[in-house]
């Protein structure tokens, strides 16, 4: 009885196998009959995502969608932006509006498990901050109590916020604020003491868009962990597959120096990583479903990780810190394409 039992489980567990690899596909399969990839983007954030006057997106997060779009449609371009607030970017996403979301979003576990989507890998590792006047005189994040803060609501920047300054007994008075474009009025506008967000969104507004930069200060303290990267829905394999193995083939490329300037030189290399990278050994463009050439195009188009962060996010003045390679002290590793 027991054996029977357990071989009815297998036959279970193997059905239900079945039934998932029939379902996995979807969005993939929808992406490729549209020809177009549906990116869920920020509404406006200098060096991660912005469009300019025609309304054409760039940007860091922007560069992982078009790389995405090259390696399912060969086509770079082939990207429909949608930006979305904080507060829209989930529903946005489980709704089908996008295929893929690449906007400074943390990864959480009740993000990756109870909103049914998948975070692919960390394209940034950052962590929250404060920004507040310089002429305010203040020089910690401790000597904030009493004051008001600019923040977004539906960010785990909110929570953060609370939980600091309750675990350092100090009060508050939040300013919830959605938009990003009016939190940053409301704060340069000193209806807030304090403007508190991931790190690198301080250093873009400082940047881009404070009057006058210098009057405006970044305290020491990072309060959180804020592993930022692209999200996916739950249910297609396939499409996260891709989303995840792009990041990793352009972090690896800059593992290797391969650039999108000597791409070509390396065609000929005997080192077999760089060979199934660049598909001269066939096999890793089989197991992702599309040509064996996807990570050449990538390199060759857009670009290892370490050009993608020089082009939009070190004239910010972000160094490379926790995201430079782990070869170079930072995290940022890929896993083993082979």
């Amino acid at each position: 009885m027991q054996l029977k039992q357990i071989l009815a489980a297998g036959a279970a567990i193997a059905a239900l196998g079945v039934g998932s690899a029939a379902m996995a596909g979807e969005t993939l399969d929808a992406t490729i009959e549209r020809g177009t990839l549906l990116c869920g983007v920020n509404t406006g954030l200098a060096g991660f995502g912005t469009p300019d006057s025609e309304g054409v997106y760039s940007g860091f997060d922007v560069d992982f969608c078009r790389a995405v779009a090259l390696v399912i449609l060969d086509d770079a371009d082939a990207v429909e932006y949608t930006p979305l607030t904080s507060q829209q970017r989930f529903t946005a996403l489980q709704a089908g509006e996008v295929d893929v979301l690449s906007r400074n979003t943390t990864w959480t576990l009740t993000r990756d498990t109870a909103l049914g989507l998948n975070f692919t890998a960390v394209t940034y590792y950052d962590g929250q901050g404060f920004m507040v006047p310089a002429d305010l005189g203040v020089t910690s994040a401790l000597e904030l109590d009493g004051a008001t803060v600019c923040v977004q609501p539906g960010t785990t920047t909110e929570l953060n916020l609370a939980d600091f300054f309750r675990a350092n007994d100090m009060t508050f008075e939040p300013v919830v604020i959605e938009g990003l474009d009016q939190v940053n009025d409301a704060y340069f506008s000193g209806r807030c003491d304090v403007y508190t967000t991931d790190s690198s969104g301080l250093a873009a507004i400082r940047n881009s868009v404070a009057p006058v930069p210098e009057d405006h200060v970044i305290l020491p303290e990072i309060i959180s962990k804020e592993p930022l990267g692209p999200v996916v829905r739950h249910g297609d394999d396939e499409f996260f597959d891709i989303v995840k193995w792009t990041v990793f083939a352009m972090v690896q490329a800059e593992e290797l120096g391969i650039t999108s300037e000597n791409v070509d030189e390396f065609m000929d290399s005997t080192n077999p990583v760089v060979q199934r990278l660049l598909g001269t050994t066939p096999g890793m463009g089989e197991a992702l479903g599309v040509r064996e050439s996807w990570a050449y195009d990538v390199i060759a188009q857009i670009g290892n990780y370490g050009e993608v962060y020089d082009r939009h996010l070190t004239p910010l003045g972000l160094q490379r810190g926790l995201n430079a390679l782990w070869t170079d002290g930072g995290l940022m590793y890929a896993m083993p394409l082979r």
